[in-house]
């Protein structure tokens, strides 16, 4: 058995951590990537053991890794993952569902409307539906180009843990100060930034983003980060039913975190292990939590309000 030191997230505390990437779930497994079907994972995992359940499921849009079939089909199907994920989810953890949009003959159906009201039927309540905005992807020719997608964020009961403060970002203004009362004088805004709203600007991985692999749809490290930071504590567990090329098990691994998820694509789940293993090393290139947007060479940036 190998293993490292590494420094747990944002709270300054190390520990030791094992470096073995598992196939078969454990509750002690640092990591654990499943080789086959999210059901036949999540159906060997106890009740109650995951503080977070994280993912970008197929959109049935007959990507390689999926088999295109009728939008009913779809949620049936979805319906038995979301019913597993619930069942290993703590009575306070959260699940958060990255999804886009169904696209049939040019007409768009969005998923998470679609499946609100499975989570629904399973006692999820919906705390946000956070706006993922980026600025690349397909172009379209006879609607408006999608440039974002939604991850919907719901817990399991009315208990649950949530912490802003290591998910702040910069204030806007940050030497405003309340001009009268009886605090006139004093900054009107918090020292460590503001809560970073439900709209998140994030690039996605497109061919010149560092993290790009060959999976077509892989989200990044960035996005997963915040929710991982901001919905569980030191050492807890965090499932990824469609583990595509790791970037949950990386944002887990990297803060402090256990992380499980299955993948059914051999190729993906080679390239998900080849990652993790790089991240235990501290060698693993990705774009920094809270970077600024690129912006072209002698692009003016807009002024407040514009």
């Amino acid at each position: 058995m190998t293993a490292q030191v590494a420094r747990l997230g944002n709270q300054g505390l190390l520990y030791q951590e094992r470096t073995e990437i598992a196939r078969r779930f454990e509750s002690d497994n640092v990591v654990t990537l499943y080789p086959g079907d999210c059901l036949e994972l999540l159906r060997t995992m106890p009740d109650g053991c995951a503080q977070l359940v994280v993912t970008s499921p197929p959109y049935n849009i007959g990507k390689s890794y999926e088999r295109k079939t009728a939008l009913a089909e779809y949620l049936s199907k979805q319906g038995e993952v979301l019913s597993e994920c619930v069942r290993i989810l703590s009575p306070q953890g959260s699940l958060c569902w990255q999804v886009g949009n169904f696209v049939s003959n040019g007409s768009i159906v969005p998923l998470d409307v679609l499946l609100y009201p499975i989570c629904s039927e399973l006692g999820l309540r919906l705390r946000n539906r956070i706006v993922w905005h980026f600025e690349h992807g397909l172009h379209c020719s006879r609607r408006l180009s999608g440039r974002y997608e939604t991850v919907s964020w719901y817990t399991k009961g009315d208990e649950y843990h949530f912490d802003v403060d290591p998910i702040r970002v910069p204030q806007k203004y940050p030497g405003k100060k309340y001009f009268k009362g009886p605090r006139a004088g004093e900054y009107s805004c918090h020292p460590a930034g503001k809560n970073p709203g439900d709209v998140w600007v994030i690039p996605n991985v497109k061919h010149n983003h560092v993290e790009k692999t060959s999976h077509p749809c892989q989200f990044p490290v960035e996005l997963i980060e915040r929710l991982v930071l901001s919905l569980t504590t030191a050492s807890g567990l965090v499932v990824d039913p469609y583990m595509g090329v790791g970037s949950t098990a990386i944002a887990a691994v990297r803060h402090g975190r256990r992380a499980a998820g299955a993948e059914i694509m051999s190729e993906y789940l080679k390239i998900a292990r080849e990652r993790v293993r790089l991240e235990f090393a501290g060698a693993l290139r990705t774009r920094p939590m809270g970077r600024e947007v690129y912006r072209p060479t002698g692009q003016v940036a807009a002024r407040p309000g514009e």
